[in-house]
């Protein structure tokens, strides 16, 4: 079963699937206010602006991370 974990940023909510991150650290070295492993949730959209966020999801390698908006 697909584990999927949606994160909200006004009409930008952030998708991540666990299980197809390969663990590169784009995201964390990209945006590290943001993506932070050791916190719980470990991904803080409200720390970012919606371009912000959508450009760094944008190169997530694995695919993990995708964005749809509202």
């Amino acid at each position: 079963m697909e584990v999927i974990k949606e994160y909200q940023k006004n009409k930008l909510t952030i998708i991540w699937k666990p299980n197809k991150c390969i663990h590169s650290g784009v995201c964390v070295r990209t945006l590290p206010k943001v993506y932070d492993p050791k916190a719980k949730p470990w991904i803080r959209p409200e720390n970012a602006s919606e371009e912000e966020l959508k450009r760094q999801i944008d190169i997530c390698p694995s695919g993990a991370l995708s964005y749809r908006e509202s």
